[in-house]
């Protein structure tokens, strides 16, 4: 049956498309289950005929000189637009992509890597193992779709990213005739619009974001779509784009997402705020003097703090206290709430918020660090006036307070793309609520090669100090073999404790976290070589192919050691796929301890007092019981953090209701 025509840019669609009924669909009614699971069958049958003719065009494509591939390309251009994404069209968009990546870069596009295209197309996610070459199919499905005539925007984890991606696949999509632009954080509004242009714009999931929020401030003041058409109409330029508009996308046609689950899931918890700065000496004020009351109260007796949520609450006793130190001094200090909330906040800055490991001070300037990823992340600031007490406990000179304007979420902000697709290493722990928040469905993608990872059995230690002196013992022993060594820790702070160890032992290495992230391509292009021990926060978890140097192969291939024990056993296994990927040998080994965050969290202190006391004679717990403490602690940590996304996307439902009434919408 042929397929209706995909919607492009013009009058038809309007000014800026978007999806206003964000009710998901499901893709067979009310039998969510069997659907999950009968078809499969028929789906890899589509998988096997869908190569098969990308297959049969293999040889008459290769043998096409320029001027021919380009008039094959120009048909295959009519009638993608004519069909859609589906049969023979689709099949020859791929075998052209395919051939261009073979004459530009050398390399030619996978089995596993086409199947993974397809499935991005059909508007689902591709569950693809790391490794498999994620950067090069997302470069299959963003030529296929701009060459279909639709605006693709291909988001990934990081600027690093998608400066890195862009600037790869360039060649590629100069040669099939489509525009690449890229926006990173530095860039002005100017630059951003340019690249929004674009037939593929490599860009972050905030950044996007973002300037989807600034829209909609301008677009509030366009008296109606049919005006903003008619005037699209008479400025457009050659792009489309009217450059006096104000707008910087070009709409929401079509998003390709790399590492997926990350983007979906992990940091669906934070909120996206666009604010405006407003200057109030008076209430910086108020932070130093709340820092130095914070400072007299005493623990447990005044105040109980929540290392978990990295709250802070006052006991009746602190309240009491607050009251009569209120009284003396007058102001805003009278009002029991306000008094109250800012003690707390003052609180945590002073003792759950950690430097080195929740933020990085440089330049006099409080940065915080994404505990997902462990990069720094500029521009983002803590609410409620945390980011001012932060910046007093600090000694940095204070920042603007922040007034809000508009703000959404990931759960609310991707299910308005036309067509959205993605793919990631680790997403079936998160299939529910991927289909349920997103309407997205995952499929598998065969791997090329069988994995030769193998998994060393966990060791868990009573305390960090054992736990610490083992990690650098055994990547001593392991550096003393010639293979490549990598560590991975929980923060920055951590990675700097390992690297005093490892200088302690005479042992060279090179450390990656948020304080080295200009540095990041130089230091991973040489941790796969032999000999080589690098230690590393999340930043090296998403992302991040690390090629092995010569003989390493032979030496048994890179050497994963986890010190961390993510809040989602998805982030750990991005971690462990550093290592053995598309074939290569590897071995990762996880060395915990009682006192690590997940575990202490989420297990009574007579539970690790008693576990403690089953250590062996080299100081390990039993396999078994260090498995069972740290699966329950993560289990309890996912638990929580889906409770907490479904709260903020109940919280952002009603912060717009009250941005609206108050006339500034979203």
């Amino acid at each position: 049956m042929k397929r209706a025509a995909l919607p492009t840019p013009g009058t038809v669609t309007g000014p800026y498309p978007e999806r206003t009924d964000t009710a998901h669909r499901r893709d067979g009614g009310d039998f969510p289950f069997l659907l999950a699971h009968l078809p499969m069958r028929d789906e890899k049958r589509r998988h096997m005929c869908f190569l098969s003719a990308i297959h049969a065009r293999d040889a008459s494509i290769q043998s096409l000189s320029d001027l021919a591939f380009q008039s094959l390309l120009r048909d295959v251009r009519t009638r993608l637009r004519a069909t859609g994404f589906s049969g023979q069209p689709m099949a020859d968009a791929f075998a052209l992509v395919r051939e261009a990546t073979r004459r530009t870069l050398g390399m030619a596009h996978y089995d596993s890597q086409l199947i993974a295209g397809r499935i991005m197309l059909n508007n689902r996610l591709a569950e693809m193992a790391t490794g498999e070459g994620k950067t090069l199919t997302a470069a299959l499905g963003a030529a296929t779709i701009a060459l279909a005539g639709m605006p693709v925007h291909v988001i990934t984890a990081n600027d690093y990213l998608v400066s890195r991606d862009a600037e790869l696949l360039a060649p590629v999509y100069r040669m099939l005739g489509v525009t690449v632009g890229t926006v990173t954080q530095p860039m002005a509004q100017a630059q951003r619009r340019t690249a929004y242009a674009s037939d593929i714009t490599y860009c972050t999931a905030k950044e996007v974001v973002f300037d989807y929020l600034r829209d909609r401030l301008v677009r509030r003041k366009i008296a109606s779509d049919l005006h903003e058409r008619v005037r699209q109409l008479d400025q457009a330029d050659d792009t489309g784009v009217a450059p006096q508009s104000g707008l910087l996308l070009r709409g929401l046609w079509m998003a390709l997402i790399d590492e997926a689950d990350s983007i979906l899931i992990d940091e669906a918890r934070t909120p996206l705020v666009l604010s405006a700065s407003r200057v109030n000496v008076q209430r910086q004020d108020y932070f130093k003097r709340a820092l130095g009351i914070a400072s007299r109260l005493s623990p447990r007796t005044d105040f109980k703090l929540d290392r978990g949520t990295q709250v802070a609450q006052l006991t009746d006793v602190g309240c009491e206290k607050l009251t009569a130190q209120g009284g003396a001094i007058g102001g805003l200090w009278q009002d029991r709430r306000h008094r109250e909330e800012t003690i707390r906040y003052a609180l945590a800055a002073m003792h759950l918020f950690v430097r080195d490991r929740d933020y990085l001070v440089r330049d006099k300037e409080v940065i915080l660090i994404d505990q997902t990823t462990g990069r720094v992340a500029p521009g983002r600031v803590w609410s409620r006036g945390l980011h001012q007490l932060i910046e007093a406990k600090e000694g940095c000179p204070p920042s603007d307070e922040q007034e809000t304007i508009a703000q959404i979420t990931y759960q609310r902000f991707f299910p308005r793309y036309l067509r959205l697709g993605g793919m990631s290493g680790t997403l079936q722990e998160a299939a529910t609520e991927l289909r349920s928040v997103y309407g997205l469905k995952i499929m598998r993608v065969p791997l090329r090669k069988p994995s030769r990872r193998k998994y060393v059995p966990l060791k868990m230690y009573s305390t960090r100090d054992e736990k610490w002196q083992e990690v650098v013992t055994r990547a001593q022993v392991i550096h003393r073999k010639r293979r490549p060594v990598l560590i991975g820790t929980d923060s920055v702070a951590d990675s700097d404790y390992v690297s005093r160890l490892l200088n302690a032992r005479q042992l060279a290495h090179t450390v990656l976290n948020a304080r080295h992230d200009s540095e990041e391509a130089a230091i991973v292009s040489k941790a796969g070589e032999a000999g080589q021990i690098m230690v590393t926060t999340n930043m090296a978890g998403r992302g991040t192919d690390i090629a092995l140097g010569d003989g390493v192969r032979a030496l048994g291939g890179l050497y994963v050691i986890s010190c961390q024990h993510n809040a989602s056993g998805r982030i750990d296994r991005q971690l462990h796929g550093r290592c053995a990927r598309q074939g290569d040998p590897g071995t990762v080994e996880t060395i915990l301890c009682l006192e690590d965050p997940v575990i202490a969290l989420n297990w009574p202190a007579w539970v690790r007092r008693i576990a403690g006391r089953l250590q062996s004679k080299d100081g390990t717990l039993p396999v078994f019981l260090g498995k069972l403490l740290a699966y329950k602690g993560q289990r309890s940590e996912e638990r929580g953090q889906r409770v907490d996304r479904k709260a903020l996307l109940e919280q952002d439902k009603r912060a717009e209701q009250q941005l609206s009434f108050a006339g500034q919408g979203e």
